[in-house]
């Protein structure tokens, strides 16, 4: 993957350490609650699969992004992520975990996947490309690990921890899920 020229756009302060290797970076935060910056922009993060045949850890080289009417935001070539899928990003305007909207999104924009960047990164013009990882899935939602980070992307521990008293399973497994996510993540080259 040529990187040279980008900056990479990361929603979390976790996807933003991971990305650092790889060139310039910038935490837009949730549904880039930080704002949108300057230059030739990659998308790059952690991501919902829509469809039940994409696993956890997953890595999606998008060559198209879409807005929940199905409406094209973005189209190119992937950028070359070794052992990476092709595929579309659902950009929503907010945290898509429920099976049947899932399901209802995927039929309805023939997207991959969802996050909460690529939207609004995309309508910006600057997007050269979105790299995500698969760390939930219609089978295994994020739960209450949905209410872990703050709009900023820093990790809210109150929320984690609220999420883990509540559903103390479903939460670490949620927890491993976005773990291996990140580990995929780490592995772009």
């Amino acid at each position: 993957m040529d990187t040279d020229g980008l900056t990479f756009a990361c929603a979390m302060t976790v996807e933003e350490r991971i990305a650092r290797r790889l060139g310039p970076t910038v935490r837009v935060g949730l549904g880039t609650a930080n704002g949108v910056p300057e230059g030739r922009l990659v998308s790059f993060g952690i991501a919902g699969a829509l469809r039940s045949d994409l696993p956890v850890g997953t890595v999606i080289d998008a060559t198209r992004v879409v807005d929940e009417d199905g409406h094209v935001l973005w189209e190119g070539g992937p950028l070359g992520v070794a052992s990476a899928r092709t595929g579309t990003v659902l950009g929503a305007s907010r945290i898509v975990d429920l099976p049947a909207e899932r399901a209802r999104l995927c039929a309805e924009t023939g997207a991959d996947v969802v996050d909460m960047e690529s939207g609004p990164l995309a309508r910006s013009g600057r997007l050269a490309g979105c790299v995500r990882a698969i760390s939930d899935t219609p089978e295994r939602q994020l739960g209450g690990l949905a209410q872990a980070a703050k709009p900023s992307g820093e990790t809210d521990y109150r929320g984690f921890f609220r999420a883990l008293v509540r559903e103390p399973r479903a939460t670490a497994r949620a927890a491993r899920d976005a773990r291996r996510a990140l580990k995929s993540l780490e592995a772009v080259s």
